[in-house]
């Protein structure tokens, strides 16, 4: 097991120069631009990376939260192994399986609600996402949504739909899917009404609601054929935005005024990630549909789950897909699971030294507008200057640039924040020399 980083040459390294020439030669091209994350990964141990030319690397960013218990989990990999020896593929949408079922009966044990579910499986995030939009409109027979700007939750045509954090994302792709209307999230630093959401969060709640239900209800929207507003409990790909703590319950409450239902999209923030099982436990209600996706499976195998109130069921043949109930993956998110359910006083622990260690970044830079967070979910944005809150998008790539160099895989995320997603199972040490590895790439950066 490695001690620290180790970097031996300065990536792109000779070995990676040419395999992402080659990538670029043959592969779609959806990773980010090579200049600033030229990381090419040919294995991983716990929270280490090891690239083509031997660079040993700390992984602050798990696969974009998938790897949750670190790479090569011995319990996740024991439960893959042992039903490779016995079956490979059981057509869990045609037939059964035992670990299937065993998989539902703990998501809908551990998933918030006072209330009988079910769950869906399929094999990534915007499938889960699809199968919600799915048992929406099937039980309630409404057809529109509502979503929030800057949102995430996939690039099907169906949840592209919903996504709005990046115009790319949609690029050359219009018409998408009719009946979706966006209104602002409580991003408590960067909101339409230049509200402090951190110093008057009623009131950034207050605005949000209020322009769903006067603006949108009393002027262009029929509340009676809205199925459902679906949301991030904590925006991913949004920035890593934390809303007001009582947002949520008036959400519900609006929610439930006109028989709308809520679906919490949880394919970033699940599976322990802030500290909860489930993100929008920190917000003290219970959505009437979540997906999951991401960690699930700790990347040992695709997965995705939705999981809804029980009422809301399809009928045979309304939705389906081959591989989902896959009976490998299924075993590796039962282990996944039962792992992290030990983790998540860790979790709430390191949080402290993560808010601690970030939050002096933001005193200290002018450059360094918002730092937010929760459990080992913590977003740090860049901006031009704090006064005008001008996204800084060249000093981020530059630090993620710099902390690779380092020895410190991170990921950006929204327009110029840098997201920071250690494995739940990191110790305190790798921990502080993962912060301490940032902060002096921020310091090199910024001086």
């Amino acid at each position: 097991m490695y001690t620290r980083p180790e970097v031996k040459v300065t990536p792109p390294g000779p070995k990676a120069k040419k395999i992402i020439e080659e990538h670029h030669k043959y592969v779609a091209t959806t990773t980010h631009d090579p200049e600033f994350l030229p990381l090419v990964i040919e294995r991983g141990e716990g929270p280490w990376i090891i690239d083509v030319d031997g660079n040993v690397y700390l992984d602050f960013s798990t696969g974009v939260s998938v790897t949750n218990l670190g790479h090569v989990h011995p319990v996740v990999k024991r439960a893959v192994l042992e039903y490779i020896e016995k079956i490979w593929h059981a057509a869990g949408t045609d037939f059964y399986n035992p670990v299937q079922v065993e998989l539902a009966k703990k998501l809908t044990s551990i998933a918030p609600g006072d209330f009988e579910k079910k769950v869906f499986f399929s094999n990534s995030g915007t499938e889960s996402v699809e199968a919600a939009l799915k048992i929406s409109r099937f039980s309630t027979g409404r057809k529109l949504f509502i979503a929030f700007i800057a949102a995430f939750h996939g690039r099907t045509m169906g949840s592209l739909s919903f996504t709005a954090s990046k115009p790319i994302h949609k690029k050359n792709y219009f018409p998408t899917m009719p009946g979706v209307f966006h209104v602002p999230y409580p991003n408590p630093y960067r909101n339409p009404w230049h509200i402090d959401g951190y110093e008057h969060p009623d009131e950034l709640v207050n605005r949000v609601i209020e322009y769903i239900e006067y603006w949108l209800f009393n002027h262009y929207v029929p509340s009676d054929e809205v199925a459902a507003i679906i949301f991030e409990p904590i925006q991913g790909e949004g920035g890593y935005v934390v809303p007001p703590k009582n947002f949520f319950k008036e959400l519900r409450k609006l929610a439930d005024k006109y028989g709308i239902l809520l679906i919490d999209d949880e394919v970033q923030m699940g599976m322990g990630r802030t500290g909860r099982m489930f993100a929008i436990e920190h917000f003290d209600i219970a959505p009437d549909i979540i997906t999951l996706a991401k960690a699930l499976g700790n990347g040992a195998a695709p997965i995705g789950a939705t999981v809804y109130r029980k009422e809301l069921d399809f009928k045979p043949g309304a939705h389906s897909n081959t591989f989902g109930g896959h009976i490998i993956a299924c075993a590796a998110a039962l282990a996944t699971i039962n792992e992290i359910e030990k983790l998540l006083p860790h979790v709430r622990e390191l949080e402290k030294l993560f808010k601690e260690e970030l939050i002096e970044l933001k005193d200290k830079y002018e450059k360094v507008g918002d730092v937010r967070g929760l459990g080992l979910a913590w977003g740090i944005e860049f901006v031009k200057d704090k006064k005008t809150k001008e996204h800084d998008v060249e000093t981020r790539n530059k630090v993620v640039y710099e902390a690779l160099k380092r020895g410190l895989v991170v990921l950006p995320c929204g327009k110029s924040t840098i997201r920071l997603i250690p494995p739940l199972n990191i110790t305190e040490e790798q921990a502080k020399i993962g912060l301490s590895i940032f902060k002096e790439a921020v310091k090199t950066i910024l001086s």
